[in-house]
């Protein structure tokens, strides 16, 4: 992966498990992407260990982004791009930036699974948070550009947007232990006791009260394009993991990149962040409760929902080592990522017992 910026993120031929039939897909979209010029070519793009997902470039030079399952065995209910294509068009127009939904086939025939096609955006995404190069008042430009979406995302109508039904209207996180819980152990490949102790004490500790909001599930700078030449959010990516949930449990996710070291999971733990321009974890999260108009949260509160996040990412790299060792992960790297799931369980468990300790 790159450090830095990429207006253009690293591609590479499909592999045979990933390959698509581009003649056939071109024949598809032809009525259906006005404009469209064939032929059609594809590109992988790299990085993202779940949903593959395709540059698009017709004869016209044309751009547009594919995305689809995975061939071979899924996991129960993963996968399912059907809901990203629902919720970003129902985003569209609001102050979350998506891209533009074209097409969406559940004909399995056209290229072996279920996909979608969306406009190609223009922009910057970055995969170091540190982001080198820029001065320090850049950065915290883009972090405060982060907080705001994130912000305005909760922020979202659930009714008006039409995503009532999206998700269960409550005990979200209690259901999210358990669904990882489950997803952990159809894809587990070793004992890992920091897992067991997690799956143990996380739902034996859940907070009382409870909110219901949009959540992204995965809201992190590498699934943000930035403006190619201004500190704004011009799309949000990825949106797999999306469902109706607890707003708290979706930031605190995004804040895991405090706690983590940059090769634990493109965290900033343990950086000089005032000497960076990057605000502090209690100022980014004072910043999100002003936008938000809410109170300052808990620090109980906070520090749980930290560690399920750590629980729940380990779960969902297990299965990304799962899918490698298969045969059928989307990304090259995909062993060395799925790899970090023991630690990233040991550090939950660590997080544990600081709340303990406090």
């Amino acid at each position: 992966m790159p450090d830095t910026a990429a207006d253009t993120p690293p591609t590479r031929e499909p592999g045979a498990a990933q390959a698509i039939d581009a003649a056939r897909l071109g024949e598809y979209l032809a009525a259906r992407l006005p404009g469209l010029r064939l032929p059609l070519r594809l590109r992988q793009f790299e990085g993202g260990q779940s949903n593959p997902t395709y540059l698009l470039l017709d004869a016209a030079g044309q751009r547009w982004v594919l995305r689809r399952k995975p061939p071979g065995r899924l996991l129960p209910s993963a996968h399912a791009v059907e809901r990203e294509y629902r919720v970003m068009s129902a985003l569209a127009g609001s102050a979350v930036p998506v891209p533009g939904m074209r097409v969406l086939c559940d004909d399995e025939s056209v290229i072996g699974t279920v996909f979608y096609v969306m406009d190609w955006v223009e922009g910057r995404i970055f995969f170091d948070p540190r982001l080198p190069g820029m001065s320090p008042a850049e950065r915290g430009a883009m972090f405060d550009a982060m907080n705001r979406v994130i912000a305005s995302l909760h922020q979202v109508d659930v009714r008006a947007a039409g995503l009532a039904d999206y998700g269960k209207p409550g005990g979200y996180v209690a259901r999210q232990i358990a669904r990882w819980s489950q997803q952990y152990r159809a894809s587990q490949t070793e004992p890992l006791e920091a897992m067991e102790r997690l799956m143990q004490w996380l739902p034996e500790h859940v907070p009382q009260g409870d909110e219901v909001a949009v959540v992204h599930g995965d809201f992190r700078m590498d699934n943000l394009v930035f403006h190619a030449s201004e500190p704004r959010v011009v799309a949000v990516l990825d949106w797999e993991l999306s469902t109706i949930g607890h707003p708290l449990a979706d930031f605190a996710y995004h804040c895991m990149a405090w706690r983590l070291g940059p090769g634990q999971f493109r965290g900033i733990a343990g950086e000089d962040l005032q000497a960076l321009g990057i605000p502090g974890e209690a100022q980014y999260l004072a910043a999100y409760c002003r936008r938000t108009g809410r109170d300052l949260v808990p620090a109980g509160q906070w520090e749980f929902f930290l560690a399920f996040n750590m629980f729940r990412l380990a779960a969902i790299l297990q299965g990304v080592l799962a899918r490698a060792l298969q045969g059928n992960a989307a990304s090259a790297q995909a062993l060395e990522a799925g790899s970090r799931a023991r630690p990233l369980a040991e550090a939950a468990w660590a997080q544990v017992q600081r709340i303990g300790a406090g």
